[in-house]
């Protein structure tokens, strides 16, 4: 039962991925901006391998952000802050 459970978040985190690349890389915001929020996706993705919960937990605080509409402030056009 628990590796059912497992499976069924798993589904939900890479839909959830899946469709928070699609967000940002729909955003209207300066290309660095865009660099930061994709680098906090690659980071949730990597930890969605080693924790996969806490991967949910911090994939959920990044979309209320996005919805939000509060991105990262002072980024330069490479990415960087």
């Amino acid at each position: 039962m628990e590796r059912d459970d497992q499976l069924e978040l798993y589904g939900l985190v890479a839909d959830r991925l899946k469709d928070a690349h699609t967000r940002v890389r729909t955003l209207q915001v300066p290309e660095g901006v865009r660099m930061a929020l994709t680098r906090k996706l690659l980071v949730i993705t990597a930890a969605a391998k080693h924790d996969l919960a806490d991967a949910a937990r911090r994939l959920e605080c990044f979309m209320a952000d996005l919805d939000e509409g509060r991105y990262p402030e002072d980024v330069r056009a490479d990415g960087s802050p």
